[in-house]
């Protein structure tokens, strides 16, 4: 569009280490032209010359910091994504985890987003598992998605897919929003991790990362499925998005399970 700054590719580099800086959020992880793209178009959005008068920008101003973490974490998300998935998920996957390891079941949920997955994981569990004997870690690296996890409000688009057992059960319908119970978000711990810079947790049966690592480089995702791998409990499983798949799981040591279901074999 006319009127547009030209931001210089070289210009890049240099904003890519501001931001490390600032944020620990490392975006050579990421595709380069896709990510450029989603940066260069806020920054033109809010009208700034360049990269410098962005970046002094949001470390002058706390709420365009805030919009433009979650701007780059790219939160998509919703309760029962693939449906198919999550039938599996609860006719196989949960009474093979409860038959290895029994009720009381180590699970992560990691870029766990705005908190639709980890609920999702609650009220499917709630069917083969006391509700006290459930307890979910739910990671993500930006703390809005988090704040608005915790507070449990979700629009009716996030919440069309949820069974009409669990939606009547669970949620409690406040004007247009659909707010989840305290009986589910309590089995729930929200945390805020950086899955390219922090430790991972270990000893997981089941660790859930769905439809986030396709914004990351190849090298990026090798790296975090090893650690991913690293995490899991022999006999253990890790659940991926229908829009991935792990190019190298023989190398790392998994075995396929499903499309979307990778097995940390037994010592």
């Amino acid at each position: 569009m006319a009127g547009e700054p030209t931001i210089p590719d070289a210009a890049y580099e240099k904003f890519k280490k501001q931001i490390f800086d600032l944020t620990k959020i490392n975006l050579s992880a990421y595709k380069e032209a896709q990510m450029k793209r989603r940066i260069n178009d806020m920054i033109r959005k809010n009208k700034f010359t360049g990269y410098d008068s962005f970046v002094a920008a949001i470390k002058a101003d706390k709420q365009l910091y805030n919009d433009f973490v979650e701007h780059l974490t790219i939160n998509v998300s919703e309760f029962y994504r693939n449906v198919d998935q999550w039938k599996l998920m609860d006719e196989q996957i949960i009474p093979s985890l409860i038959e290895r390891f029994g009720k009381r079941l180590r699970i992560w949920s990691a870029a766990c987003s705005t908190g639709d997955e980890p609920y999702t994981l609650v009220m499917l569990l709630s069917k083969h598992v006391p509700m006290d004997q459930i307890r979910i870690t739910a990671t993500d690296l930006d703390a809005e998605a988090l704040r608005k996890a915790k507070a449990g409000m979700y629009d009716a688009k996030s919440v069309n897919g949820v069974p009409a057992e669990f939606k009547t059960k669970y949620f409690k319908k406040e004007g247009d929003k659909y707010v989840i119970s305290e009986e589910i978000k309590k089995r729930v711990d929200f945390k805020q991790a950086n899955l390219l810079r922090d430790p991972y947790p270990k000893d997981y049966h089941l660790i859930v990362c769905r439809n986030v690592l396709i914004y990351f480089t190849e090298e990026a995702k090798d790296e975090i499925f090893r650690k991913y791998f690293a995490s899991l409990m022999p006999m253990g499983y890790l659940f991926i998005g229908s829009t991935e798949q792990i190019v190298q799981y023989k190398d790392i040591g998994f075995t396929r399970k499903g499309s979307f279901f990778y097995e940390k074999p037994a010592k």
